[in-house]
């Protein structure tokens, strides 16, 4: 009996030798990789212990524990709210359209320039298209306020009118989306561009000797090894479905076209900040994120359906 305990002992005091001996080995790594550890604990988790702000009625002067308990009373107020169902609609239609239109235009990009022979043209062509992420939201803004103009705009010069597109309200999500594609697709691509980098060119060229045309190409190699990479950025995308993108909406947004730019964020936003009601954003807020939480995992699940190599659990 006692040579069986020893033998199945053994592996797992192995193991254990093995793993403190890499570690000794290699402690200024384990240290470095302490770095990141301990400030997401610090600002990542750690906040967590203030959600229960959203179930009490919070004063600053009472403090998180001498604050009321009032459980699920914000939520109620929030899903009574006039305005509850608007902005929930606004959330999900904005952020839905803007996956759909402008998540497959970066695998597009990266499909063209990847065809492309001509290195100079290729890399102007990569630097023109990253270049406006690295523009401000705020700037951005500006520039679409300065292009939308009704007096001198650059798009009523050429149309030949004087709209002032951001009091249309049916104007606002086309606004939101195509000022977004301009300035995140070029970034998008680069992820796609080094998937596409680890082709062997001998695929290409057998291929080529096949007969196999330029879109009978993209379709049977590239396309295929951007796949995983593609499902798992739209599991990313979908998990922050609900996270509309507040700066740009909150600086776009007027009186006039808030039948549509009415979401989430800003009103936790305004009522956080502006209006100091700690305890109601805070439970807005939380709906927010639980919401993300389910579609992420909802979407994991269905992709692990389709492949295991996108599945995170």
């Amino acid at each position: 009996m006692s040579k069986n305990k020893s033998a199945v002992a053994s592996p797992a005091i192995t193991l254990e030798r093995s793993l403190k001996k890499r570690i000794m080995d290699n402690w200024q790594l384990y240290a470095m990789l302490l770095i990141p550890i301990v400030l997401t604990i610090i600002f990542k988790y750690i906040p967590m212990y203030g959600i229960q702000i959203a179930f009490r009625d919070y004063k600053a002067s009472r403090g998180m524990w001498g604050s009321e308990w009032v459980g699920l009373e914000w939520f109620a107020r929030f899903f009574s709210a006039p305005t509850c169902t608007r902005m929930i609609k606004n959330t999900v239609l904005l952020s839905l359209f803007s996956l759909l239109w402008s998540f497959p235009i970066p695998i597009i990009l990266a499909l063209m320039l990847n065809q492309m022979r001509f290195q100079r043209f290729k890399r102007v062509t990569q630097t023109v298209l990253y270049a406006p992420h690295f523009i401000s939201i705020m700037v951005v803004c500006g520039m679409l306020r300065i292009f939308l103009s009704p007096t001198g705009g650059l798009l009523n010069l050429i149309a030949g009118t004087s709209i002032d597109f951001l009091t249309e309200s049916s104007a606002f999500r086309t606004i939101y989306i195509a000022s977004g594609i301009w300035q995140d697709a070029g970034w998008g691509i680069i992820v796609y561009m080094a998937t596409l980098s680890n082709i062997d060119t001998s695929l290409y060229e057998a291929a080529k000797v096949d007969g196999a045309s330029l879109f009978q190409r993209i379709l049977n190699i590239d396309i295929p090894e951007l796949t995983s990479i593609m499902v798992l950025n739209l599991i990313m995308s979908a998990g922050g479905l609900m996270n509309v993108g507040f700066e740009k909406v909150w600086l776009l947004q007027t009186e006039l076209n808030k039948a549509t730019s009415d979401v989430i964020a800003v009103y936790v936003y305004q009522q956080g900040i502006e209006n100091a009601k700690y305890s109601y954003s805070t439970a807005v807020g939380l709906f927010n994120t639980v919401v993300n939480i389910i579609l992420l995992i909802v979407v994991n699940k269905i992709a692990g359906k389709i492949s295991e190599d996108t599945s995170f659990i």
